[in-house]
């Protein structure tokens, strides 16, 4: 966020700081990224399944494969529709969420794989999270951010997000 900590106090609530908008566009379009994906896998298998079915019913030969090939398709473009449609809701809350307030100012601490402490940058109580996501590459970019200043905010109960500048994303995270 250009200009640091002075532009969180500007806004009104976390939602109006135009990089936390961009941030949150960026992972609403990797949620979009999922469910496109996953719907293409699903009726490129289905077509696939109709092809060879036309094929045999017409007298062609087996082709080999194919049925694996259609119910790894299938099965893929499902889990990847769900994965989509979770991360989609969770990206809706947070938008909400960062609605009705606004960020908190502090500096990263790792403990762990997953175990976030979060310092408040202007005194108080310190915030032990979990990651939520599950992900190597999102729990390593996390990683990388240790002793780095972030923004937290409480989107639900037991709920927050941090980011940083340059993240580029929002990363959940629950209470401990």
């Amino acid at each position: 966020m250009p200009g640091g900590g002075d532009s969180i106090a500007s806004v009104s609530s976390a939602l109006d700081d135009p990089q936390t908008r961009t941030d949150l566009a960026a992972t609403r379009a990797g949620a979009l990224r999922w469910l496109g994906g996953g719907a293409v896998a699903v009726v490129l298998g289905v077509l696939v399944g109709v092809a060879t079915a036309r094929v045999t019913r017409d007298g062609g030969e087996r082709v080999p494969g194919a049925g694996l090939l259609v119910l790894v398709l299938v099965l893929l473009g499902l889990c990847a529709l769900v994965v989509g449609v979770g991360s989609y809701v969770r990206v809706t809350a947070w938008t909400r969420g960062l609605g009705r307030t606004t960020w908190q100012p502090g500096r990263l601490r790792i403990a762990g794989p997953a175990a976030l402490r979060v310092e408040p940058t202007g005194g108080g109580e310190d915030v032990d999270l979990q990651l939520l996501s599950t992900a190597t590459w999102r729990t390593r970019a996390v990683q990388r951010l240790a002793d780095a200043d972030v923004r937290i905010a409480r989107v639900g109960d037991r709920r927050w997000v941090l980011t940083a500048d340059g993240a580029g994303t929002v990363y959940g995270a629950k209470e401990l």
